[in-house]
């Protein structure tokens, strides 16, 4: 008995397979990347993080500061100046604060 198809008709042909796959796409074919210096590489790596790190150290240090100071002046404003029912003049402001806190 001769051998059938899939579906019991006749086996299908080469160029019959061939035809039913689908067509290779006809993209340019990139180069392959330039070779990488890893040592380089890490440097870069090792610089951002260390940037990253002293951003951040910066920026903590910058809401520490301002925590600080708006409980001075909370503070201040309770005491001396009757929960802000005494307007502070810009200059008055800025001399306690430099009393406070600049060396």
């Amino acid at each position: 008995m001769a051998s059938r198809g899939r579906h019991g008709g006749a086996p299908a042909r080469e160029d019959e397979r061939v035809e039913q796959q689908a067509p290779a796409p006809q993209c340019p074919v990139l180069p392959p990347p330039p070779p990488v210096d890893y040592g380089v590489f890490m440097q870069g790596l090792v610089q951002a993080m260390q940037t990253q790190a002293h951003t951040q150290a910066a920026l903590q240090a910058q809401l520490e500061a301002q925590e600080r100071v708006d409980v001075w002046w909370a503070s201040l404003l309770r005491t001396r100046f009757e929960d802000g029912a005494v307007d502070v003049a810009w200059d008055e402001f800025v001399r306690l604060f430099r009393a406070k806190f600049v060396p």
